[in-house]
């Protein structure tokens, strides 16, 4: 393996070694009433976005918190000899997209039949490391 490959392997280890992914699927929620909440944590640090899902109504928070915590574990299980305390974790990204839907008919007048859809969505949530992206982006300007 030449000089420039390895270089470019081990930055790529580097910049996964920061980032951690979780997913949740098939959240029997609606995902537009799931994207506000995701909207409302995207690009927070992680301790905001925490409070923010732990204090709000919605139904979607809940599931959201537990994803959040889900991928914080995930990024310790990945960095056992750093503390999540000083590595500066926020919300990369969040996405909610459409999963499977339930149809239903519900009776209506003149014989008619009213569809129902029951959506569902998934949730893909990924945290990053400030500290590691800085340290990363560093290195890359040493190497040029």
């Amino acid at each position: 393996m030449g000089k420039r490959k390895r270089i470019s392997a081990q930055a790529r280890k580097d910049k996964a070694k920061s980032l951690c992914v979780a997913k949740l699927r098939n959240n029997p929620t609606s995902p537009q009433k799931t994207r506000l909440m995701a909207d409302a944590i995207r690009g927070l640090d992680v301790n905001k976005a925490l409070g923010i899902l732990q204090y709000s109504q919605r139904e979607s928070a809940i599931k959201l918190r537990k994803l959040l915590l889900s991928a914080i574990a995930n990024w310790q299980n990945k960095n056992e000899d750093k503390k999540v305390e000083d590595s500066s974790l926020y919300v990369k990204y969040i996405t909610v997209d459409d999963g499977r839907q339930i149809k239903r008919f519900r009776t209506a007048p003149k014989g008619m039949g009213y569809r129902i859809r029951k959506r569902s969505n998934h949730v893909t949530l990924s945290i990053g490391s400030r500290v590691a992206e800085a340290v990363i982006n560093v290195n890359n300007e040493d190497n040029n």
